[in-house]
């Protein structure tokens, strides 16, 4: 079983981004289901998806407008989520170097 105490810092970082990711698609995926309900009761507002999309979430966003066909035709979801993704992926570099990462 592997430990947290045995894990290096890029294991942690690397699993922190996934499991970020996972849980905007899973908010994505019940945003959809409640999308095909009647009403706007429960439904998650957009400006909680960016900010989860901003916060190191923009590959479970993305994942979750193609895989479930969800805010695919929101012009800002199309390019916002992108723009997101070159973001993330600065904050990640940024995040690593600072942890002393030599890799990314």
């Amino acid at each position: 079983m592997l430990s947290l105490k045995s894990m290096t810092t890029e294991q942690t970082l690397i699993g922190f981004f996934i499991a970020i990711n996972l849980f905007t698609f899973l908010v994505m995926a019940n945003d959809k289901r409640k999308s095909r309900q009647k009403g706007e009761v429960g439904r998650i507002p957009e400006g909680l998806i960016f900010f989860m999309a901003a916060t190191l979430g923009s590959v479970g966003v993305l994942a979750g407008m193609y895989i479930l066909r969800h805010k695919t035709r929101k012009w800002y979801f199309q390019l916002g989520i992108p723009l997101l993704i070159v973001q993330n992926l600065a904050t990640l570099y940024l995040l690593a170097t600072m942890l002393g990462v030599s890799y990314f």
